[in-house]
């Protein structure tokens, strides 16, 4: 018998989970077949995952309850879960093979029902539910967010208690009545909000404000739910008051008839068309032509203009961008979730993908097991971990801060100690945001990449996450803006520190310049560089340095006789570099006041993973360590050997790690990531169930035929002589 036969009759009475590599080849000589015996069974997907949790080294329910902030919210997230699972409305398995109207559609559906849930649970309770649905359905997080996050939150920082009464009667809580938009971004002018050229100029003689497009560049642009949702818009425009501008203030202006849908008067609205992910939200553009509103419907909790037109500014400007903030800091908690979730599907698959094998008698080796997979993954699976505990620090500084918001008048007691907060709160949340989505859209580029092949695949899931995800790196300020307002604010509070004025929070290591900046590490051996006190004095040193830097160039530009501005615009690049070292030690801080908090048990899975963080964080920025002389050149080396050291411990527990994210399949929405390891028959089923094999084209008789059965007229066939000499 031919050897290919004899081969294709073996695998024929394989059954799927026996399905392998053949162990040797099968040589026939032509007198005998030598069948190289294979003895050595491959265990199956599951029970490949089954093993890699036998022997978790830490108890794996008890880091879901850290991570979730207890046992009660670990409850609360599986309930909801649940109820997105089985609630039909939430479908998002066929996500990849529906047109866009049909996205729409079921988007809007699925606002429709938060709707409900917004009236009957709690705050806090949506808000978990929130969350989740961003890891399940970006699209609808935002659509969802731009009324309640963006549209709400502008009614709750800026309207007066009357004006927010007002807008809450005709629905802006329950979503009865009208849905929000928030129209701040225009054609030519985005994180530069000062330079909107849109409108509002006070008419003091019908008592209202006319909301006007001047210009093309004017134009609102990218409006999230402006497109074919939204009734009511927060519009950002210049007031003008007898002539005088005031600057960039908010107003409530309807954009349709709640009843009919019809545009009102002077209102031009259309989509902004195809874009990059996200193609639930209806994004939008909005042209306003002279278009008249009541003087009530600008936001007046701040800014006031009296019916005679005396404008009355607040004394503490800066208030009226305080629930702004919000959206930053509901970024970094995203970019920690989705992070989770893309090496939830990574890992897990890496654990039961085998890929070539060091003897030809012995199984393939699963790639996890491979040194440089290792390396690839288990770092961000720690760089996770660290934008987690940060979002959760950020979010408990965030609210603290709106609480004390809400009840500050001008003149309170507190008041300087309030705008000392808003200020480290609104520069550590823009280098936090900018640094968090950048390092997550990696993480889910490098788990794609890491899935091999499959990984390109729509219904794997890390294509469509990274397509959705990328635009949080340009949204709500661009991330390289955002790092030039952070690399701003470290500038300030360097020059504050070096005027004698102590710093808080996370820039207090500038209270101590003259000490920090000469320290050197001491230690003498490779295996004392693993140490976190040792890390945390490395970053502040860096950090302290590069602000110093930072610092002092614009100090030296103001002397040359540059402006303000000019001066900032100079050292914008060390402005940049201080940001990022000042952004990688917040997150190992946060990470380390975790690690020291949490309950016995998971301290030392979470030190190792904290120090996962610090070392390769360092390895990967060893430039500036070196610079400025923290670490010899032989201490990052060994540095190094740590970082690989530790990434084989981690790998010995990464498994049971995506368990404790806690995330179900149906928020997985990926075959390559089930929990029970079925990838393979789970992948397949999906492609089968939306491609069913053997159908014919629809353009097979316009196409296809046509190409196959076409008739050469009129060709010679070349005559070829053989030359047989």
């Amino acid at each position: 018998m031919p050897p290919a036969k004899r081969v294709a009759l073996l695998s024929n009475h394989l059954q799927p989970e026996d399905v392998r590599q053949p162990a040797g080849p099968m040589v026939g000589d032509g007198l005998r077949t030598i069948e190289v015996e294979q003895t050595n069974k491959l265990p199956s997907p599951a029970q490949t995952l089954a093993e890699e949790r036998s022997k978790p080294s830490f108890p794996v329910r008890q880091m879901t309850y850290f991570l979730d902030g207890g046992e009660k919210m670990t409850a609360l997230k599986e309930k909801i879960m649940l109820q997105l699972e089985r609630d039909p409305i939430m479908k998002v398995s066929d996500q990849h093979d529906i047109t866009l109207p049909e996205i729409r559609e079921r988007t809007m559906a699925k606002v429709r029902r938060a709707a409900y849930y917004v009236a009957h649970e709690s705050q806090e309770t949506f808000k978990r539910r929130m969350e989740i649905i961003s890891v399940l359905d970006p699209a609808t997080w935002t659509r969802i967010g731009v009324h309640y996050g963006l549209f709400f939150g502008a009614l709750r920082g800026q309207a007066t208690p009357e004006q927010f009464s007002y807008w809450a009667q005709k629905g802006a809580v329950t979503l009865n009545g009208m849905v929000g938009c928030f129209a701040m971004t225009e054609l030519g002018h985005g994180s530069n909000v000062a330079g909107l050229e849109t409108t509002a100029t006070y008419d003091e003689a019908s008592d209202e404000f006319i909301i006007h497009t001047p210009t093309l560049t004017a134009t609102k642009w990218w409006i999230g739910g402006a497109a074919q949702t939204a009734t009511h818009a927060a519009v950002f425009a210049q007031l003008i008051v007898k002539g005088k501008k005031y600057g960039v203030k908010t107003f409530i202006v309807p954009l349709r008839d709640p009843q009919t849908f019809e545009l009102k008067p002077g209102v031009v609205i259309g989509d902004i068309g195809a874009k990059m992910g996200r193609h639930g939200i209806d994004n939008g553009y909005i042209q306003f032509t002279y278009v008249r509103i009541p003087r009530s419907y600008m936001l007046m909790k701040h800014s006031k203009v009296s019916r005679r037109g005396d404008v009355k500014e607040p004394p503490l400007q800066q208030l009226a961008y305080g629930a702004l903030i919000s959206g930053r800091v509901s970024m970094v908690t995203d970019s920690g979730n989705v992070a989770k979730k893309a090496l939830t599907v990574a890992i897990r698959y890496a654990a039961i993908r085998r890929q070539f094998g060091s003897k030809p008698t012995e199984p393939e080796t699963k790639i996890l097991d491979y040194v440089i997979h290792q390396y690839r993954l288990m770092p961000l699976l720690a760089q996770a971990f660290a934008m987690h505990f940060t979002a959760v620090e950020v979010n408990r500084i965030y609210e603290s801060l709106m609480v004390r918001l809400d009840t500050l008048h001008p003149g309170s007691k507190d008041q300087e100690e309030v705008l000392e907060q808003l200020k480290e709160v609104h520069g550590t949340s823009a280098g936090l945001k900018a640094f968090c989505t950048w390092t997550c859209l990696n993480i889910i580029d490098q788990c794609r990449q890491a899935c091999g092949g499959h990984g390109y695949s729509a219904y794997t899931g890390l294509a469509s996450t990274y397509s959705d995800f990328a635009v949080h790196c340009t949204w709500e300020g661009d991330n390289t803006i955002l790092t030039l307002q952070a690399g701003r604010y470290l500038v300030g509070c360097y020059r504050e520190a070096k005027s004698g004025k102590k710093q808080a929070g996370g820039v207090a290591y500038l209270n101590n310049l003259q000490s920090i900046l000469g320290k050197r590490c001491e230690v003498k051996t490779p295996s004392e560089i693993a140490s976190l006190s040792v890390i945390a004095e490395a970053f502040s040193l860096v950090a302290a340095n590069v602000v110093k830097k930072a610092g002092d160039d614009f100090e030296a530009a103001l002397s040359r006789g540059l402006k303000e501005e000019a001066a900032h615009e100079e050292c914008s690049q060390v402005r940049l570099a201080a940001a990022k070292m000042h952004s990688f030690g917040y997150l190992f801080h946060r990470f380390r006041d975790a690690a020291e908090r949490c309950p016995r048990e998971l301290r030392e899975m979470l030190e190792k993973l904290c120090l996962l963080y610090g070392l390769y964080t360092v390895a990967e920025n060893s430039g500036a360590f070196l610079q400025y002389g923290y670490f010899t050149p032989e201490q990052i080396d060994w540095i190094r050997a740590e970082v690989s050291e530790l990434c084989r411990w981690v790998r010995g527990r990464a498994v049971p790690l995506t368990d404790a994210f806690n995330y179900s399949n149906f928020v997985l929405n990926s075959p390559l990531g089930r929990f029970d390891g079925n990838a393979y028959e789970s992948y397949f089923g999906v492609v089968q169930r939306a491609y069913p094999a053997g159908q014919v084209p629809a353009y097979f008789d316009r196409q296809i035929k046509p190409l196959l059965t076409r008739k050469f007229e009129g060709d010679e066939m070349m005559e070829i002589d053989d030359d047989d000499e």
